[in-house]
């Protein structure tokens, strides 16, 4: 009768193992990205400030229109590869959606009222 039992634990190690070594852990459904993918957005993020550092040195109104257009979009580089957020739901992509719209509805709206005073 201890066969069958150490035969499934077994069968549940060979399993976690085979898991481990692709790098994923055994109760994960989805496979993650791969380090090329890491190498590859860490390079465009280097990128990015690079540009921002030349477009800063361009004058005061490039420079804040340079972090103003290139700073959410390393953001969401962030958000969207290391923080593992292509790998989620819809739910919470829209929840989060929802939420930096609403915010850009708010700076929007801040940035009239200073511009029309």
């Amino acid at each position: 009768m201890s066969e069958p039992t150490s035969q499934s634990s077994q069968s549940s190690q060979s399993s976690q193992l085979s898991h481990a070594s692709q790098g994923v852990p055994a109760a994960s459904g989805h496979a993650g990205p791969e380090y090329r993918t890491f190498i590859a957005v860490w390079g465009v993020l280097v990128a990015l400030t690079a540009l921002l550092v030349l477009v800063s040195r361009s004058g005061q109104n490039a420079a804040v229109w340079g972090l103003l257009l290139i700073t959410p979009v390393k953001a969401a580089l962030v958000f969207y590869f290391f923080m593992h957020l292509r790998y989620e739901g819809l739910l919470l992509k829209t929840v989060i959606g929802v939420a930096l719209v609403t915010l850009i509805i708010f700076f929007a709206l801040l940035f009239s009222d200073i511009a029309f005073r």
